[in-house]
């Protein structure tokens, strides 16, 4: 049993509160997007390729962002990091209001995922980082700042789609202004969060990071953040075309933000086995599942069991990755390995969506986008589920 200092904040707390940048940065900051696009589409004139490249240069910015974490990190503390990268997403939510030129609203979303990485990395490495005061409650802890894309998505599925119904077509600029002012009172308490100097800096020595023993982790994830953006850039438009209106988005929405904040409790024992890559594999063949299941009905019964089944598995994938490299690396390799993780997600996220939506350009069908989708993490799961433990 660990011994917990009663003079400092309980860690619990501490992460609680660092999962409010994911929550600003990624529920709502990447994925209410998907919430605007189809006014966004109708009042631009935009093709889905031209939506999907929007998602596109956010993911760029977010793999430049994971480019450069790892050596942010031996410059400044963890803790200023997280902080600054949450500000320049709350920065691109206004960005994006104030204009319906294209250009401008990707240099925004370029923005947002530039800021989302370099948060994330950060967050990620110093939550690994805290959860070792508690090494019996660690696999917990680090799913506790993974929950918070969850509660961003809930609470963006509350609000946006009744927000657009009640002030009518091309009221998406107006959207994007309440965002920006929800997720400024929200990092406020991450603005003046304040944690103990050995735990928010990174030691300078970053440790080494080699890619062939993981190669085939590596791909698997890469496929997981190709998969898995396509399904959250275009369900919403799948389920207005289904004719779901405002109530039934914002269900499936919220569902996908409630099946998240379970995944932590869900997830839990089995994610403190993962020293090799099968934990992996199985949370991410259960979000193919989650993913497949609009092929087989469109009835809004099957949609919300697409994403509750998709929210409970899709963000335990990424904690999954974090055990991985908690489990199998020094402490000073965790932001490199991190990193790593981050980069190879975030070239299959940045190549998915265009891809994605060219597709459905092609064929006309966004059901093409949704097989798609389930293959490609179908397949990301086969790869993960070969990954052995390394020698440490």
């Amino acid at each position: 049993m660990s011994r917990i200092d009663k003079t400092r904040p309980p860690t619990a707390r501490l992460v609680l509160t660092l999962a409010l940048a994911p929550t600003i940065s990624l529920g709502i900051g990447r994925f209410a997007y998907s919430l605007l696009l189809p006014d966004m589409r109708d009042s631009l004139d935009w093709s889905y390729s031209a939506a999907g490249l929007q998602n596109t240069i956010n993911a760029a910015g977010y793999l430049a962002g994971a480019l450069i974490a790892a050596r942010l990190s031996r410059r400044f503390p963890l803790l200023a990091l997280v902080q600054a990268g949450t500000l320049a997403c709350v920065l691109s939510l206004a960005l994006c209001a104030l204009s319906g030129n294209f250009v401008a609203i990707g240099l925004a979303r370029l923005l947002a995922g530039l800021g989302a990485a370099v948060a994330f990395v950060a967050g990620g490495t110093l939550t690994a980082t805290l959860a070792q005061r508690e090494p019996e409650r660690a696999s917990l802890l680090i799913g506790l700042f993974y929950i918070g894309p969850g509660v961003g998505i809930l609470i963006s599925g509350l609000v946006v789609p009744f927000l657009l119904q009640g002030l009518g077509p091309g009221s998406w600029w107006l959207a994007w202004l309440a965002l920006t002012a929800i997720a400024l009172l929200l990092a406020l308490p991450l603005l003046v969060l304040r944690i103990d100097g050995a735990a928010a800096r990174q030691e300078a020595d970053a440790g080494s990071f080699a890619i062939r023993p993981v190669a085939i982790y590596l791909l698997g994830y890469f496929l997981f953040g190709a998969g898995y953006i396509a399904y959250m850039t275009f369900m919403i438009a799948y389920v207005r075309d289904a004719g779901g209106g405002a109530l039934a988005q914002s269900l499936f929405w919220s569902l996908i933000g409630l099946g998240a904040l379970t995944s932590p409790w869900l997830w839990r024992r089995l994610i403190a086995r993962g020293h090799s890559g099968a934990v992996t594999a199985i949370v991410l063949g259960v979000n193919a599942i989650g993913a497949a299941l609009p092929m087989l009905s469109s009835s809004l019964a099957v949609l919300a069991l697409s994403a509750a089944v998709f929210g409970g598995s899709f963000f335990a994938v990424v904690t999954t990755t974090t055990a991985f490299v908690r489990f199998n690396y020094s402490q000073a390799a965790w932001p490199g390995a991190i990193a790593a993780m981050t980069i190879a997600f975030g070239v299959g996220q940045t190549l998915g969506p265009f891809a994605t939506g060219a597709i459905t350009d092609y064929t006309g069908s966004l059901d093409s986008a949704l097989e798609v989708s389930a293959a490609t993490l179908g397949i990301g799961a086969l790869c993960a589920a070969l990954q052995r433990p390394l020698r440490r």
